[in-house]
This record gives C-alpha cells, sequence and structure tokens, in this order.
C-alpha cells in the first residue's frame, strides 16, 4: 500500500462510517484506470511529477464522490482534510528539515541545489507532466532569492483529461499549508486551475 493511502483511509472512515469499504473499493477501481496516465511519474527525472501518484488516487475518490452527488464544498473539505494530514511533518527532524530548506536560499549549497533543481523541473520528457522554472532574482522574490513559476501543470492536465477540471483548484489550496510548515507565507498572483498561464510561487518567511 502507498503510504498516502492511509490518510485517505482515515478520512474516508471518518465522514462515511457506514459504507467507507464500498467508497474505498470504487476509489481503487478508479485509481487503477487513472494511474495508466500517471504511471510515467514513477521514473519521471522531473521531481514535480512525483506528486502526480497521489494525485491520481485524489482524482479517484473526487470522481466516487462525485457520482454520489455529493456537493463541491463537502468534497473540498473531505479533500483538504485528507492533505493537512499527508503534508504534516512526521517527526521532528522532518519538521526541521521543511524549515531548514528555505534558510538554505541564500548559501552557496542552496545555490548549487536550486540550480540543480531548476535544470530537472524546467524540462519534461512526458506531455502529461509539470514544467516549471525557478526564479532566484532576489527583487522578484521579495528578496528570497528563490520563487517558482509553474508553466504547465501535470495536475491540471490529469483533471481535464478526465473531465474534472472544476476539482483541481482545490489541490491549489495545499500550497498555503505546505508552505506555512516550511515557515514561508505564499504569495501568488495566479494558477493555471483558475485561469492564468502559470502559477508563480513567491514567498516570504513568517514573522515569529
Amino acid at each position: 500500500m502507498n503510504d498516502y493511502r492511509k490518510y485517505f483511509i482515515q478520512s474516508v472512515k471518518e465522514n462515511y462510517p457506514n459504507d467507507f469499504d464500498l467508497i474505498l473499493a470504487e476509489t481503487n477501481r478508479h485509481y487503477d484506470i487513472i494511474s495508466v496516465d500517471t504511471s510515467f511519474a514513477k521514473t519521471s527525472k522531473n521531481p514535480i511529477d512525483k506528486r502526480l501518484g497521489f494525485c491520481s488516487y485524489f482524482l479517484a475518490l473526487i470522481k466516487v464522490l462525485d457520482s454520489r452527488a455529493e456537493t463541491f464544498e463537502n468534497i473540498r473539505k473531505i479533500c483538504l482534510q485528507i492533505t493537512i494530514k499527508y503534508v504534516q511533518p512526521k517527526s521532528k527532524i522532518h519538521q526541521v528539515f521543511k524549515r531548514l530548506v528555505p534558510k538554505m536560499t541564500g548559501t552557496w549549497p542552496g545555490q548549487i541545489l536550486i540550480k540543480a533543481f531548476h535544470k530537472r523541473v524546467s524540462v519534461n520528457t512526458n506531455a502529461d507532466g509539470f514544467i516549471a522554472n525557478i526564479i532566484t532574482d532576489k527583487k522578484e522574490t521579495f528578496g528570497l532569492g528563490y520563487g517558482v513559476d509553474i508553466i504547465e501543470c501535470g495536475i491540471c492536465k490529469l483533471f481535464t483529461k478526465h473531465n474534472y477540471s472544476k476539482y483541481v483548484s482545490i489541490l491549489c489550496e495545499v500550497d498555503e499549508i505546505t508552505s506555512a510548515l516550511a515557515g514561508l507565507q505564499l504569495y501568488r498572483k495566479g494558477t493555471i486551475a483558475n485561469g492564468a498561464k502559470k502559477c508563480d510561487f513567491r514567498f516570504k518567511p513568517e514573522k515569529t
């Protein structure tokens, strides 16, 4: 079992105690079909593609809940329950690491890592994957020297392919949560999911 599935199981049990087995079985059936479209992500050289497995399972669950005539808001609530639990640090070491990475942006090891990361995410050999640019100009990044522009979103492509694009913006909300866990406040003018040409991630350190 993929590690992320336990968070889906917990939330489905909590919200549907009487028929969670049926919902999970239907979700797994949908996932078996959807995961064919994202199988490339397992071996992709673009690290952002790795999140597509998790998002495929999300789409599978959304399909099940939508077929049960659940409202958008209820589907959103359940999706956010799952993701909030999933992204939480799993240990004190994990928590420290999440906050350490942004602090390295101004160091020479950090600059080396940023350049290497940009090289890997700025191209993609699979049309269904992500393409991103790493922004290091301090004038464009509130002095931090690190920002991200998502030029092509693999999640949007996946949801659009399955005619569920109206739900993809839910996953965009998680970015604020993950940024806060890293000790950063996210600033973003737009997302591809909401019609923008790119998703611009800019950050400021949270005030302590």
